[in-house]
Formats: C-alpha cells, structure tokens, sequence
C-alpha cells in the first residue's frame, strides 16, 4: 500500500472536498491569535459548519523545546535492529502512512488505512487510537508529532460545544478529528467529533483522560515541561478535572457513565460504572498531580484530587475486586440488610451469579469485575480496565500478581490464538439480544463481544513488565507475530481463540499496529515503561483483606 498524494495534504490519506463534508462538526480555519481564542471560547453549534482561528502549530511548537528532536519522516533508530526484523521494519513503514498533516505538521494517525472499504470515520484522527501511535513515536525520539497533536487537541477543547440545544462540558474532548483540504482555495480546517455523530451519540468520557495520561507521558520521555506548564494545558487539564470532581448525588467516588463511552463504543452493558473507566479515572487523576503547577489554583485542584484518589482506590480495591474467596463470600451473601454494618452493601443478589465466573475462577488470582453498581455486579473479564489499573497502581502489588496469575491460569481464555480478549465471555442467545439491543457487530465472540484486540497487546506487555513477568508478553507476542503483519494488520479477530479474522475488521488498523510496535520496544528497552506507569502511593493502601489468591 502506497500513501495517497495531493496537494500539501496528500500524506493524510484522507482528503475531501470542503463541500461534501456533513455540517455537524466544528472547524478549525487560520491567522489569528490562539492565546484569545483560548481565553474567550465561543459557541459554536454543531448542526452549521463554521470556522474559528487559530496560531499555526508551528509558532506553538517553538514554545519551549524538548530535550530531543529527530526528523519525523527519518527512519526509525536503531536501523540494525529493525532490519533484522522485516516485521517491524513493515510496521513502521505502515505507521508512517497512515500520519496526518495540517499545514505540513505531523498531529496524528489516521484509525486505519484500508482503502479496499468505506471510509466511513477510519479516516479520522481518533484520542484513544493516537495513544499507542504517539507511545511508539516517542520510544523512537520523534516527540513533534505528539506534542502538535497535544496542542490540536487542546485547540478544541477550549470551544463551547452545543448539540440539539444541549451544550456540552467546557472541558469535554473530542472523540476524533479530520483535516479537510479544500483544493480551490489550497485552505486546510479541523473539524472535529465531540460525540454529535458517534455511534449512540454519546460523549468520549475516556478522551480526556488519555489527553492527561499521554501529556504526562510525553513529559516524562522528554524531559520537556515548558508544554504542560503552559497557561493552556493547565487550563486543559482543570477543565478535565472540574467535569469529573464536581459535585452532584453521587454517594461512590466512581464516575457515572453512559454505555459505549468508551473503547467499547456500542451498546454492551457496561453502563454505570465501568472497570475501564474507573481505571482511566485515576490514572488521570494520579497524572494531574504530577503535571498540575502548585500555584493558588493549583493548590485548589490538588487537594481534590488527593481526596478523590483516597475515596476511588478503597471504593475500587474494597468492591471491584473478585477472588475465590470474595466469590465464594458472594455466593453466601444475605440479601435486604438495612444499617451501615451491611455486608453485601450494594444489595447483590447471590442467584445473580453467572454459572461460568465458578469455573473461571482459579484458585490462585483474581481481577477487577467489570462494573458494581446498586443490586448490580458485571463479573465479565475486561482487559483494558485490568491493565491500567496495574500500569496507574489502583491494583496493589498483590492484586497485580493476582492478574498476572489469572492471565496464566485462563491463557485458552484470555489469548486463545491470538491476543487479547478485550473482554470475556461473550454474551449471547437472549441476554445479547436484550444487553446489545440485537446488535449484528456485536454478535459472539466478534468485536467488542469477546473479540480478540491486538492494540491490547502494548497494555499487556507493560502490565507484565511492571509486575516481573515479560516471558508472558514475550509469547503473546510471539503468537501475533505468527499472523498480524501476514494478515494484513486487521483490527480485531473472531472467535471463542480468536482465531478468524474479524468479520467487518479494517485492515492497516494504526493501532494494532502502533500496539505491536510499542510492546516489541518495551520488551527490548524495559526503561520506556516508566512513561506509562506510575509506582503505588503507599498513602493510598487500603485496609483490605488478605485473601488466598495473594498469598506467596
């Protein structure tokens, strides 16, 4: 596959005329002074197209400089290494294709570059598929594409967003964004996708905190704290901060969310509270405390944070976490208790349980259930969630090497043929119909319904090097490398292991690509972890039980 060609825009892939693009979105147009912008957001309303100005990236990007630069389109280093491996040495070349430009800055990646099918919005820059992209990019010393796309980013936050006379947070950010070239004026504008056309229509809730993990993250391999310091991007942040933090009748520390507001973005049931963003939430939360100056708002911020951290990580580590022995303890639950001395406190019913957690559960290990809510509890595996609470240490160490043990235990499960199950089981016969409303992509095993992801291979890689166990990512990776680049780099795999290639899966998916990439660099230099996780606050331990599955 060759890159696209045109104009000044052509590396995009993605060029289209101004007047064929659907007026629900918000645009970003040129020359004039970003700093008031930011200071004064308008509204904008997403049923017209209407451009806003801004500073051009470049200016912006000369605020500060990082510790290193490298020439974005240079090849990769190490180039004996990457020789020795046409696998990795055709990732990049992949990669590299699929790197959008806005008036010749690099700002992101397209989410896949399958030109065999529908666009449909794979032709965006999308938050979450950007972050593995911008980690591989970084592990290489190519920071200007992450930075430009930090700053894209945060242009858009700072807009008034209205959709059907409802508008939004000030701090939401956008699901996705696209470059638009119009060919008879050679003019480029942003438009960008805050959850107006998202499947469902639902905001990202999960954008915003990748925002903060990945500014963090850019941070710390670089050395270069002039960008968050920024006016800007403290702003940026306390804008994230005060939609989570604020207060309302919430009586658990955890976020309230609406289905598909996340990875999963169809309908799947995960609804109310879930693992993965509750996992996001403080790692976000932990990132904030890092990037956040100590200045009189600062300070205000801090404090709040600290006080929701200590709430979230006993909430999640007392209530999310399943054992053998808290299973077997809400199998024996008493139902209808009344007074602060109840033991099944969210009133769970012990017939709730689902007759597979009794056979998945190992004897040794345990995870973080996929959601808790009132006479409510998700006992479905989810990986990404899993993961980030071990990489943001909301997991304890001993709840870390429980995940670790449950992986081992369920490898069949869990991996299968190819890795990873982005959550497990599948749903199926009447309760899909009623939990995905019949949903024909959410079938079995397909997709986000217990389909196989190889983007979560990163996680799962630095999951296994934070808690000592590489030769688990070493044969995950092994058996992607049986077949990824040879399929053609597809976004997901079908099947109970994962073993047909998706149904409707793109292929040239960016981040099973960046994915892979970001975990074969981990493996060989382990020091790029520490751009991705966070060691335990011992301030924040809990006072919960030892349970068998922890014991040496």
């Amino acid at each position: 596959m060759s890159p696209v060609h045109g104009d000044h825009t052509g590396q995009n892939g993605n060029v289209r005329s101004l007047e064929t693009t659907v007026g629900t979105l918000f645009e970003i147009g040129e020359d004039s002074d970003v700093m008031m912008s930011l200071d004064r957001p308008r509204a904008v309303n997403v049923e017209r197209k209407r451009s806003f100005d801004e500073r051009s990236i470049s200016e912006l990007s000369n605020i500060g400089s990082p510790c290193r630069r490298s020439g974005f389109l240079g090849s990769p280093r190490l180039s004996n290494y990457y020789e020795s491996h046409p696998m990795v040495a055709n990732a990049w070349e992949t990669l590299r294709r699929s790197v959008v430009h806005f008036r010749s800055q690099p700002v992101g990646t397209l989410a896949a570059v399958d030109h065999s099918v529908e666009e449909l919005n794979y032709d965006q820059v999308f938050v979450r598929d950007f972050v593995p992209s911008a980690l591989a990019f970084l592990m290489n010393g190519e920071d200007e594409i992450v930075k430009n796309f930090l700053l894209k980013t945060l242009r858009l936050q700072s807009w008034e967003k209205i959709v059907d006379q409802f508008k939004l947070g000030e701090g939401v950010m956008p699901a996705s964004f696209k470059v638009l070239h119009d060919p008879v004026r050679n003019f480029e504008t942003i438009t960008a996708d805050f959850g107006e056309s998202a499947i469902g229509r639902v905001a990202p809730v999960d954008s915003g905190f990748w925002w903060i993990i990945l500014l963090r993250a850019y941070t710390k391999s670089t050395g270069d704290t002039s960008l968050s310091e920024m006016p800007e991007c403290q702003n940026g942040i306390r804008l994230i901060l005060s939609l989570c933090l604020s207060e309302g009748f919430d009586t658990f520390p955890t976020l309230l969310c609406a289905d598909g507001c996340c990875m999963i973005d169809r309908r799947m049931g995960v609804y109310g509270y879930p693992i993965e963003i509750q996992a996001l939430f403080f790692m976000a939360l932990r990132c904030a405390l890092l990037l956040l100056k100590q200045d009189n708002v600062g300070k205000e911020f801090v404090e709040r944070i600290t006080d929701r951290l200590h709430a979230l990580s006993y909430h999640m580590r007392s209530y999310f976490w399943l054992d053998l022995k808290q299973l077997n303890d809400i199998y024996r639950y008493k139902t209808e208790e009344y007074s602060h001395t109840a033991v099944n406190k969210f009133n769970v019913m012990p017939d709730s349980l689902p007759d597979w957690v009794f056979d998945f559960m190992p004897s040794r290990g345990g995870y973080f259930i996929g959601n808790v809510s009132p006479a409510r509890m998700d006992f479905r595996w989810f990986c990404l969630g899993n993961c980030v609470a071990i990489l943001s240490s909301l997991a304890t160490p001993e709840q870390a090497s429980a995940i670790m043990d449950l992986i081992e235990s369920r490898w069949e499960e869990l991996v299968g043929e190819m890795p990873l199950k982005i959550c497990y089981p599948a749903i199926e016969s009447h309760e899909w119909r009623i939990v995905t409303g019949c949903d024909p992509k959410n079938t079995r095993w397909s997709y986000h319904n217990g389909g196989s992801w190889p983007v979560l291979l990163w996680l799962l890689t630095a999951a296994c090097i934070k808690t000592g166990r590489p030769q688990i990512a070493r044969r995950a990776i092994e058996l992607a490398e049986s077949r990824l680049s040879k399929d053609s780099w597809p976004e997901y795999y079908d099947g109970k292991r994962g073993r047909y290639m998706g149904k409707q899966a793109r292929k040239f998916q960016t981040w099973s690509i960046a994915g892979y990439l970001v975990a074969k660099m981990m493996l060989e230099d382990p020091s790029h972890l520490g751009m991705i996780s966070l060691e335990e606050d011992k301030q924040m331990k809990p006072l919960v039980k030892r349970s068998a599955s922890w014991s040496s």
